[in-house]
Parts: structure tokens; C-alpha cells; sequence
């Protein structure tokens, strides 16, 4: 579904967001180290946990964005090298289908995400109802580059899949560029992940295909699905 721009919606896409969010807390076993995500829905989540002190030990971030936001919460941000067991990963995404796949990225923050998805033991993935789709594609597939490497690898994705841009202004957390791909049709989201990260330049593509969500929990207009 597509919410209109007016400020009720607006209104009522955050409730989704928060909704599904504070749904997250439940998946949450006392003192662990958590690994937590970027963007607006995760947002909510800094939030519900800063109003739980002491639910958590410590968070792994994903982005210098979120550790700035844990940390102005109270909530310890520790180093994934320095921790032998993450039991839990929770962040948005940017789409996502019934079947758990996931394209990510819009805030730049995709390689760090991967990674911390792939060292979590489980993955709940919080999104509100728009973010739900059939086919992923509509939303362009954000893809982290050496820069030296962006138009090698922008020819190398038009000549089998879109249209790359690079996010120009933007420089990840990483040092790196961002292309985002328009224009795809993902029918087989773990294949295309695999392709495309062959493609030489290229540092992380954000599908979450080959390591998808463990959980989906969807913010509604009467609460969360858990998919």
C-alpha cells in the first residue's frame, strides 16, 4: 500500500513504524548484546529501549548514526570483534516480501548491516505495511562501491540488469560510494545477490537474500503482523 504525503498519514506511517518496532522488544532476551540497525523504524526501536534501561548490556551498531543515538540513550555500543555471540539483529528495511528477502541500503549503511546480520544467531526485521511488497525491484537496489571502481561497476550492472546513479553527496560510513540500481525486477532475489557481488569494485549489494530476515514484523493500522 502507498501512504498519501498529508500530515495525518504521515502521522499514521510513524505509528506503523513504532508499532511494529516496540513489537520488536518482545523477541528481546534480557541482557544480551543486541545487534541493532539504521534508519526511521530502528529510530523507534533506540527509543523503546532507552525507555527499558537495562533490558540490553550493549548494542552493535550499524551505523555511526545509531551509535550516536544509543549512546545518547544510555545504552553501551560495543565492538562486533570483541564479542564472541550475537543472539539478535533488528533493523528496517527498505523492502521487503512474504518470503523474508529484504533489499536495504536507502541510508547508506548496507555493508555494516550485512554484516552484523550475518553474525547474528536470528534476525527480526521491523517494517510498517508499505514497506511489504510481491516483487522487490520498485525501490532501487543500493549497491556500495570502491570508489575508484563506480563506473566500472555502473557499466557492468547496465549491461545486465538497470539503470545505476550514483548517490552523489553521499560517502558511507566506509569511505565509499553508493550506486543506486533502478529499474529491477528481482525474480530471484539470492541469484541476483550472488551475481551482482561478483561484479569486481563491489563491496556490498544490498539484497538480504542469501541471509534473510529470520522474522518479519509488520506495522498496521491495528497493530503488528508477524510474518
Amino acid at each position: 500500500m502507498t501512504h498519501t504525503s498529508t500530515p495525518a498519514a504521515k502521522h499514521e506511517a510513524q505509528a506503523r513504524k513504532r508499532r511494529a518496532a516496540e513489537a520488536a522488544l518482545r523477541h528481546i532476551e534480557p541482557g544480551i548484546v543486541l545487534g541493532v540497525g539504521t534508519g526511521s523504524t530502528v529510530t523507534f526501536l533506540i527509543e523503546a529501549l532507552a525507555r527499558r534501561p537495562g533490558l540490553i548490556r550493549a548494542a552493535v551498531s550499524s551505523s555511526n548514526a545509531s551509535t550516536e543515538a544509543l549512546r545518547a540513550a544510555g545504552i553501551s555500543v560495543v565492538d562486533l570483534n570483541d564479542i564472541d555471540d550475537l543472539p539478535l539483529y533488528i533493523d528496517g528495511a527498505d523492502e521487503a516480501t512474504r518470503s523474508h528477502c529484504l533489499i536495504k541500503g536507502g541510508g547508506g549503511a548496507l555493508t555494516r548491516e550485512k554484516i552484523i546480520a550475518a553474525a547474528a544467531k536470528r534476525f527480526v526485521c521491523i517494517i510498517d505495511d508499505s514497506k511489504l511488497v510481491e516483487t522487490l525491484g520498485a525501490f532501487p537496489l543500493p549497491i556500495e562501491v570502491i570508489p575508484m571502481a563506480r563506473n566500472l561497476v555502473a557499466r557492468a550492472l547496465e549491461a545486465q540488469q538497470g539503470r545505476a546513479v550514483w548517490r552523489t553527496g553521499f560517502v558511507s560510513d566506509n569511505g565509499n560510494h553508493i550506486l543506486d540500481v533502478h529499474g529491477l525486477s528481482i525474480q530471484d532475489p539470492p541469484a541476483l545477490e550472488r551475481r551482482l557481488g561478483q561484479i569486481t569494485g563491489v563491496v556490498t549489494v544490498g539484497l538480504f537474500a542469501a541471509r534473510p530476515a529470520d522474522v518479519l514484523l509488520v506495522g498496521t493500522a491495528t497493530g503488528t503482523d508477524s510474518l
